[in-house]
């Protein structure tokens, strides 16, 4: 668009100028045109111009006419076409200058800009002072700072009002001086302005000299301190409180840097060590330590500081007074903005006082200690004492109990075996003179395992049985045992799970909680029996996690109360009038279900009836037992030398007859020295048969363990009524064990297990 104005400008001055006749004239025109448009539109517009002037030119001086031009008329088109690429070049070189120029006083406004931006967001304030003509010159910022006007010509009585009175003389001797030498001036004041509070500045400028070293001009800037200088003040005055606390602890204080120098202690601190401040801080503390706390102390030195982290140190440290004083010391590290280590800061206590409490309070528990120990033996006398009184009180009972009723049986073995001997030839009396006292005797046997199983001293055979089978077989004899007069319910539901338990002791347990609820039942009440498994998953009483068959006699008696059903194990104890029980019925109970590894379970309120239950531990696959071929133990004796081992002389005679009954030849011996010295001399010996209790310091088995080593091939059987202490050893041994009182068949039973083990 600038072309074609140009062109058709310098076109319509021609004409206007000259008309359309004639050559002169042609192209000048257009010089105009080619300047204008390269410089506004550069050199390539610039061509429009220079082409049509051309063509403007030829047409003319002829080219209208369709005639050639003349040698002159060419020459003035090539003059035309040098001068108009000389003019182009020329106002393309001036356009480019006109531009960066141009850019230039852009960029230098921007600049101008941008630092009085910086400056004002930086309270920054240039500023010059020319000192031949004592003019002064401040920038925008600078104004600001000085809460002078920004439009205002400034002087030096306009500059003077504006610093504070009390600063006023010494900026201006501080200006004077810097002149005067040449130096830089450096100094902060305060405003006169307090409209917005006390405002600092801070000022610096540098003298220029000429070359006579004349002083001839000052530059500087100036820029509000007042944030700073209120930030000094409150560090000072924080600084203030903080020695004024530190020094009012009673307890030393202080502060390290990375080197491990102190850079502040507290008085306390100065005053412990006797010393000024500054003193203190270059102490050495290893000449105020005891001796015997110097290694230590230093070993925890050494690594709470290299370590960095918060550790504390004791020892005892000698005070100005020359006291020895336990210090408790507790170092921090201190961390500066950016996180970095600045060192320690730390904090010790004085504990002597507390060191001299712990140890009279030591020496106060030891005497308590001694009374408390004195106490406890005055105690375990007089408990001691209890024990024993009740101990002869329970003997008292069991003498009582068990004399009642051994008394019953001896009257019956006595009276038949007197009959027997009055009436030798009466063959059907003699049977039943016999047969009351073989049942006599058996009774005796089973008042003993009573008592046995109570106290937890009859071995038992454990094997693996069927409980509801056993119970199922059981029931014609506890019904009969049970009476007409109640009812009678079996509940099974064990299936074909076993216990591990010996089965004789089993039906004596039941049969003795059926009779106890019959007794505890009126007439016409009920008896059940249930079992069922149950499953532990923790310990609960006297048995631990696991499986059981829980074995329960139930009836619909009167019940017990807390008070009565907590004695009801107890031996002798019992709710029946005198001469209508022994008390030893649940006695007999606990003591079967704890040496089969389980527990009875009492559950009873008054008028609600009594549950008495066995949980009987149920028996894995390995404990169950095959069956074999029942073979007569009597018949099947192969004549062996027996050394009978026994000390009391009528049990000896009567087990040699027995053994002489089944064929065997039998050596005697007293006790556990008389039958070594009879094994060293019959070699022949085939088996030993010993009593456990034994004289002389030595039991029975002592004997089999000795014989394990000198004869391991050797049988040796173990009999007793009462194990005591040896009970452990004899029943963990790998010999078999044989109950008194027992039978002949018994007897055969263990010497067969014996020879074929």
């Amino acid at each position: 668009m600038a072309a074609l104005i140009a062109v058709s400008a310098a076109v319509l001055m021609r004409i206007a100028l000259l008309g359309l006749s004639g050559g002169l004239g042609a192209t000048q025109p257009f010089f105009p045109a080619i300047v204008l448009v390269a410089l506004y539109a550069g050199w390539r517009w610039g061509l429009a111009p220079i082409i049509s002037g051309a063509a403007f030119g030829w047409w003319l001086w002829g080219g209208r006419y369709g005639e050639t031009l003349s040698e002159d008329e060419v020459a003035s088109m090539v003059i035309f076409l040098i001068s108009a690429a000389i003019t182009l070049v020329v106002a393309e070189a001036l356009r480019g200058a006109m531009l960066s120029l141009a850019q230039a006083r852009r960029e230098r406004q921007d600049a101008q800009v941008r630092l009085e931006l910086v400056q004002t967001a930086a309270s920054v304030g240039p500023w010059e002072w020319d000192i031949v003509t004592d003019s002064l010159h401040l920038s925008a910022s600078a104004r600001r700072n000085l809460g002078l006007p920004l439009d205002e010509p400034i002087d030096w009585p306009r500059m003077n009002a504006a610093f504070h009175p009390d600063d006023r003389q010494m900026v201006l001797d501080s200006i004077r001086a810097s002149v005067r030498q040449g130096g830089p001036c450096e100094v902060e004041f305060r405003l006169a302005d307090l409209s917005q509070g006390e405002r600092w500045i801070h000022a610096r400028g540098e003298v220029l000299q000429n070359a006579a070293g004349r002083s001839v001009q000052m530059l500087g800037l100036n820029f509000d301190v007042t944030s700073r200088r209120r930030d000094d003040e409150r560090l000072r005055e924080s600084e203030a409180r903080f020695r004024s606390l530190a020094d009012s602890a009673p307890a030393l204080m202080w502060m390290s840097r990375v080197d491990g120098q102190r850079e502040f202690v507290n008085k306390a601190y100065s005053d412990f060590a006797g010393i000024d401040y500054e003193t203190a801080l270059h102490l050495d503390w290893r000449t105020r330590l005891d001796p015997r706390d110097l290694p230590g102390i230093l070993k925890g030195q050494i690594a709470g500081e290299g370590s960095r982290k918060p550790f504390s140190l004791e020892g005892r440290y000698r005070r100005a007074d020359g006291q020895m004083r336990w210090l408790k010391s507790f170092s921090q590290p201190r961390l500066n903005p950016g996180g970095g280590f600045d060192g320690f800061i730390g904090i010790a206590f004085d504990i002597t006082d507390a060191k001299q409490a712990e140890a009279d309070l030591a020496g106060v528990n030891e005497l308590l200690a001694e009374r408390v120990q004195a106490a406890v033996a005055e105690r375990d006398a007089a408990q001691a004492a209890l024990f024993q009184s009740q101990k002869l009180e329970a003997i008292g009972q069991l003498t009582g109990g068990v004399a009642h009723d051994f008394n019953n049986l001896l009257t019956v073995i006595i009276g038949a075996l007197d009959v027997v001997d009055r009436n030798p030839d009466d063959l059907a009396r003699r049977q039943r003179m016999i047969a009351a006292a073989m049942a006599a005797a058996k009774r005796g046997e089973k008042l003993t395992q009573h008592l046995l199983a109570f106290a937890r001293r009859q071995p038992l055979r454990p094997e693996a049985c069927p409980i509801d089978r056993l119970i199922a077989e059981s029931e014609g004899l506890l019904r009969r045992a049970l009476g007409d007069a109640y009812g009678f319910h079996l509940r099974l539901g064990g299936g074909v799970r076993n216990a591990l338990v010996d089965s004789g002791q089993f039906e004596a347990a039941l049969l003795n909680l059926v009779v106890n609820a019959r007794d505890a039942t009126p007439a016409g009440g009920e008896v059940t029996i249930e079992t069922r498994p149950v499953t532990l998953t923790q310990a609960v009483g006297d048995v631990g996690p696991g499986q059981y068959l829980r074995v329960a006699v139930r009836d619909t008696g009167s019940g017990m109360d807390a008070a009565t059903a907590a004695r009801a194990i107890e031996p002798f104890f019992t709710t029946k009038p005198p001469g209508e029980g022994t008390g030893l019925g649940l006695s007999q109970v606990y003591g079967f279900a704890r040496q089969s590894g389980g527990s009875v379970d009492i559950e009873t309120r008054p008028g609600q009836g009594t549950t008495v239950a066995m949980l009987l531990p149920i028996a894995e696959a390995a404990d169950l037992t095959v069956g074999g071929t029942v073979i007569d133990p009597v018949a099947g004796q192969v004549p062996s030398r027996v050394l009978l081992v026994e000390d009391d002389s009528e049990v000896a005679e009567l087990v040699e007859a027995m053994l002489q009954e089944l064929g065997h030849t039998v050596i005697r011996a007293g006790g556990v020295d008389e039958a070594l010295e009879r094994l060293e001399q019959d070699a022949a010996i085939d088996l030993v048969l010993s009593d456990v209790i034994m004289p002389g310091g030595r039991s029975g088995v002592d004997l089999a363990e000795h014989l394990a080593t000198a004869r391991p091939g050797l049988p040796v059987v173990l009999c007793s009524g009462y194990t005591g202490g040896e009970q452990g050893r004899a029943q963990a041994g790998a010999w078999p064990f044989l109950s008194k009182p027992f039978s002949l068949d018994s007897l055969a039973r263990v010497l067969t297990e014996a020879r074929a083990g």
